[in-house]
Parts: structure tokens; C-alpha cells; sequence
């Protein structure tokens, strides 16, 4: 699937992705995944690439957010549009988003201190 291209063609329905059901799902997930991208960029420098969309899988359609720290493996992820939802069932609460993200943060960070370990010298004391 093309996500540059608006028509992503005919659903199980008959209807055309992004006018109902799993095209509306997925707009609400590449919403959920940008949104807790965005929160995670807030958190780390410039240096750690922080990504946020849909990927589709066995068990459907997820958000998926990665982060790819200056040094070490990506750090992924993923969550579908019933585990975290509103009242609305759209967006992720702000509680929830801010849990996400900051967890993935810390991953990435840890990360990090664990690959360079003690190769660095401090610059103050």
C-alpha cells in the first residue's frame, strides 16, 4: 500500500479504503502514531530519528512507532486501535500517549549508555 496515495484501493467491504471501517482505522492509528512520535521527539535530542505509522500484520492494522537511537538496534513499538483508545475510540488518551512515549524514551536511552558504556569520559565532575 502506497500511504502517499488518498485511494488504497477496495476493502472486504466493497467500499474503498479511507471512506469506512479499516481505512478510518487507520487514519485514527497513523493519528495515534504521530501524535506519540511527536511526544517522543519532545523528549530526546536531534540525534535519536523518531518515526510514527501504520503497518499492517497478521492480526491487522498498528501504529507503529520507531526509534532509532544514535548508536544500537531500532526500538519499535507497535499497538493496535483497541488497545489504547478514548471514549471515542480514535485518539489515545493523554495519560496513555504520555506512558508510550516516555517508556520509549527511556528504552532509547538506555540503549544508548548500555552500547557506549564506560567509553566515555565525563565533562564535568
Amino acid at each position: 500500500m502506497n500511504w502517499n496515495d488518498s485511494y488504497g484501493g477496495s476493502d472486504e467491504a466493497g467500499g474503498t479504503a479511507g471512506e469506512n471501517g479499516a481505512g478510518t482505522e487507520n487514519r485514527a492509528l497513523r493519528s495515534n502514531a504521530k501524535t506519540v512520535a511527536t511526544r517522543v521527539r519532545d523528549l530526546l535530542p536531534a540525534e535519536y530519528d523518531v518515526q510514527g505509522d501504520v503497518t499492517e500484520s497478521a492480526s491487522g492494522s498498528q501504529a507503529l512507532v520507531a526509534i532509532q537511537p544514535p548508536v544500537g538496534p531500532a526500538i519499535t513499538a507497535g499497538f493496535g486501535i483497541d488497545e489504547y483508545a478514548d471514549a471515542n475510540g480514535t485518539a489515545i488518551p493523554d495519560d496513555e500517549r504520555d506512558e508510550v512515549a516516555s517508556g520509549l524514551a527511556a528504552r532509547a536511552a538506555l540503549q544508548v549508555k548500555q552500547a557506549v558504556g564506560d567509553a566515555l569520559t565525563p565533562t564535568a565532575r
